[in-house]
């Protein structure tokens, strides 16, 4: 809605600042921007509701092919909504639709629409690989040099994925973890942020607030879990099994900053994050499929799930033993 806002604005004082109008319609520069604050609201939620669809329902679904051929149905038919309403203000009795849609300068018209919905598709794809707002927070400069933040991180690990690999072959085993990955969505409805994938390995992470609301980080798992059995008669039709994932978390401070100067990318680091690495190893070790660190379960003092204590446990490469504790549903 924004960008569609602006776009409008922008345009209306382009054409109506010091311009005159080739056509028969002359537009007033202030009631030209009125109509592009409103306009630019109902088409951006227009737009936006497109975008949705496309990604909720048209993502892996359908071949890019058809995907093209919808975009481009739907921008002429946003077009020609454009010039209805347009049609609707500023027509009037002396000039009929299609010659006011195809009057002298229309056409510059119709191509800054077309780019302009060219732009915020990719605005909209960088934003999905950058995650979360991030392109909002790399624009305002956040992650320029390092700062601290307080976070909980899940690392989500596919079991048996050799197995998986050697029987499904590469190219359907790669398709098996696309479809996970997709599922992994649901777990935004729990406030996370899908930090990175690394081959059959999730990352996810909260800020504190958003974690501890509600055992967001808990019922993440358990969220994308459920999803997964739901789906349990695709996932066997076309993979012969049911994928499981084990996690492991932990909470605390890291730093966060942007690194890359050819490819961006932001980036945390700090023991918390390693540590909630390491706890995720120890899930196969202990026949466990969701362990966390005792910093967490102090910060959570959960009630809704059950919670065992395993000991202090040896992590790879840390010199200090981690009080880890088992979560199980309540049944």
């Amino acid at each position: 809605m924004l960008g569609w806002i602006l776009a409008f604005v922008f345009l209306s004082i382009v054409r109506g600042e010091g311009t005159k109008e080739l056509g028969s319609v002359q537009f007033d520069l202030w009631k030209s921007i009125l109509v592009s604050l409103v306009g630019g609201a109902i088409f951006g939620t227009i737009s936006g509701y497109a975008q949705i669809l496309t990604e909720e329902h048209g993502h892996k679904k359908i071949s890019i092919q058809r995907l093209l051929l919808l975009r481009s149905l739907y921008v002429v038919l946003f077009i020609i909504t454009i010039i209805s309403i347009a049609y609707l203000i500023f027509g009037n009795n002396h000039i009929t639709y299609f010659q006011f849609a195809f009057e002298p300068g229309s056409f510059a018209i119709y191509l800054y629409i077309l780019v302009t919905d060219i732009c915020m598709s990719i605005f909209r794809q960088i934003n999905l690989f950058l995650g979360g707002n991030n392109l909002w927070l790399l624009f305002r400069g956040k992650f320029y040099t390092p700062r601290e933040e307080k976070r909980i991180f899940m690392f989500l690990d596919l079991q048996s994925s050799t197995q998986h690999a050697e029987r499904l072959g590469h190219i359907k085993y790669s398709k098996l973890i696309q479809d996970c990955f997709n599922d992994l969505g649901v777990v935004l409805e729990n406030e996370a942020e899908i930090y990175q994938y690394v081959g059959d390995e999730a990352v996810l992470t909260w800020k504190f607030k958003e974690g501890l609301e509600n055992e967001n980080c808990i019922e993440a798992y358990y969220h994308f879990k459920k999803v997964l059995e739901e789906k349990k008669e695709y996932y066997l039709r076309y993979y012969d099994c049911l994928p499981h994932f084990k996690a492991g978390l932990n909470a605390g401070v890291v730093t966060v900053t942007e690194v890359g100067k050819y490819k961006k990318e932001i980036a945390y680091h700090g023991d918390t994050i390693n540590t909630a690495a390491r706890i995720q190893a120890k899930c196969n070790e202990y026949n466990q499929e969701l362990l966390i660190s005792k910093h967490l379960k102090n910060l959570l003092k959960t009630t809704r799930f059950m919670v065992e204590e395993l000991g202090d446990i040896e992590l790879k490469g840390k010199e200090n033993k981690e009080l880890l504790y088992a979560v199980y549903q309540n049944n």
